[in-house]
Parts: structure tokens; C-alpha cells; sequence
């Protein structure tokens, strides 16, 4: 018998992933897979695995795919849960949640803390564990943060925005499967466009909490040390010796290294890209 919850999966391209990711919530009643028209096959996978694939069709100044989803797709169930192509659930996950919703108390949503894979390799320092993230929840009490800016070509799903619930949550103690970044390459692809929405948009990230729950307060906090730590001068710098050196990203050999340099390059495309939008364009002199 399948546990009484949906998962959301958004998707574009995601041949090589869906199938593993599928497979590890085989155990939910529902599936729904919220595709944007890929070109490989990733829709074909997914239909084979037992999935409902939706189409979504991103329209500027409209909800992302995620809030989209939940606002549109009538889902069999109360509880969702939202899984990118890239993470697993493990046994001992499935098991605890399935146990918690036959008695969830009070509570409204859940975080669930995940490990980090890079260079075949799990990440437990570097910053990246814990990692908490809140992914199950009551879907009619939960939507990611709307944040409007222009188009900055990082795609039509919610990357960096959070979940804002409306109630108490609390934290599941088994921890899934992230595998982001199968390559060092794929890492620098993604983080070149992710750069562009932190170089124009980060900042109302900051912006848009204030503090109305914990949730909303502890991403505040977070948010406003990043903004700060971008005010100090090569702030890549920073960052990589916040990672490597206080995070304890040494300790994770050579991939924590390599990981811990890609931090820092990252934290200087968005650094550089913020210049370049403020830069004062002169006419040339005639």
C-alpha cells in the first residue's frame, strides 16, 4: 500500500537522473513530474517509472515552476513532498516519513537535511552538512518566496528562493542523497547562471523577510551575513577561507578543495556581474 503523499519533481533534461530519483520514491501514492518540453528523454523515462508528466510553460512575471505546481496541479494528496532529479531518498528516509505522517502532532511541514555528493565523494564539512532544507509540508500552507526581477536567464525554477509555511515545522533525523553536480564542469555551467539571479536579485532576497516566523527569521540571518560578507573587499577570498578553512572544508581531501575553489569563483562571478550592471556607460568621445 503506498503512503498517502505526492512528490513534485521539476525537471528539463533529465534523462541520466530520473529514472534513480523515480525509483527512490517508488513508495509514494502519487508522482507528478512538472516538465519544461525537454529535449531528451527525460518525459519518455519518467512515463515508463509510472510518473505523471505535466507540461509548464514559464510566462515573465508569472509564478516558477514549483509554485506553479502547487498552485495549479491537483494532487491526490494533503502532503508533498519536492525532490529534484538530482536527489535520492533513502530507505531509512521513506521509512521515518511515512511513520511521521501517521502522527505529524502539530506540525505543518518538515526539513530534511541532506548529503552533498561531489567528486564521488560525500561532502560532510565545507559547509555543506547539515543542510537542512524544508521539503515536506501540507501543500495548501507552503509556497516558495515571489521574487520580481528581470530575466536573468537562471532558468524557470525556483533555485534559491525558500519555502514560506504557514505553521510549525520540525526535522526528520534521516538525511537524503544530493548528487548536484556529476562533473566539474556541469558545476561551472549551472554557477555561471545562478551568478546572474544573485547578481540582480539577491539582494530582495534580503529584502523580502522580516522576520514574521523562524523560518523567515533564520533565512533573514543567513541572507544578511552573505549581504555583509559581499561588502568586504574580494569577497571570493572570504568565502573560500570561510569554507576551506572555517567550515573545515580541508578535511573533505582533495574534492573538498576543488569544491571550496569553485565557492569562491562562483562568489566572484556574482561580484564581477554586479559591477558590470552598475557600471556607468560613458559615451565615446568623438
Amino acid at each position: 500500500m503506498n503512503a498517502p503523499i505526492s512528490v513534485l519533481i521539476p525537471v528539463k533534461n533529465e534523462e541520466h537522473e530520473i529514472v534513480d530519483c523515480l525509483r527512490s520514491v517508488n513508495w509514494a501514492d502519487e508522482v507528478v513530474v512538472i516538465d519544461s518540453s525537454s529535449s531528451d528523454r527525460t518525459q519518455k523515462l519518467a512515463e515508463a517509472e509510472g510518473a505523471s508528466v505535466i507540461q509548464f510553460y514559464f510566462e515573465p512575471g508569472g509564478p516558477k515552476k514549483k509554485n506553479w505546481a502547487l498552485e495549479n496541479v491537483e494532487f491526490r494528496n494533503e502532503w508533498i513532498l519536492i525532490l529534484d532529479a538530482d536527489e535520492r531518498i533513502t530507505e531509512e528516509l521513506a521509512v521515518e516519513i511515512q511513520q511521521t505522517l501517521c502522527n505529524p502532532e502539530d506540525n505543518v511541514g518538515f526539513f530534511i537535511n541532506r548529503q552533498f555528493f561531489f567528486m564521488d565523494r560525500w561532502i560532510k564539512h565545507s559547509g555543506y552538512y547539515p543542510s537542512w532544507n524544508l521539503r515536506l509540508f501540507k501543500r495548501t500552507l507552503g509556497r516558495y518566496e515571489r521574487l520580481e526581477v528581470a530575466d536573468t536567464q537562471s532558468g524557470d525554477n525556483e533555485v534559491h528562493e525558500h519555502v514560506l509555511l504557514s505553521g510549525p515545522s520540525g526535522y526528520l533525523k534521516a538525511p537524503m542523497q544530493h548528487f548536484a553536480y556529476r562533473s566539474v564542469e556541469q558545476f561551472v555551467i549551472k554557477h555561471n547562471r545562478y551568478s546572474n539571479w544573485e547578481a540582480q536579485a539577491g539582494h530582495l532576497a534580503t529584502q523580502s523577510l522580516r522576520g514574521e516566523t523562524q523560518i523567515q527569521r533564520d533565512l533573514d540571518r543567513r541572507r544578511t551575513l552573505k549581504r555583509l560578507g559581499r561588502q568586504l573587499p574580494c569577497p571570493h577570498w572570504t568565502r573560500f577561507f570561510y569554507h576551506f578553512v572555517l567550515r573545515g572544508g580541508f578535511l573533505d581531501g582533495w574534492p573538498g578543495y576543488c569544491l571550496c575553489h569553485l565557492i569562491s569563483e562562483y562568489e566572484f562571478l556574482i561580484w564581477a556581474k554586479r559591477i558590470e550592471s552598475s557600471a556607468r556607460v560613458r559615451p565615446a568621445s568623438s
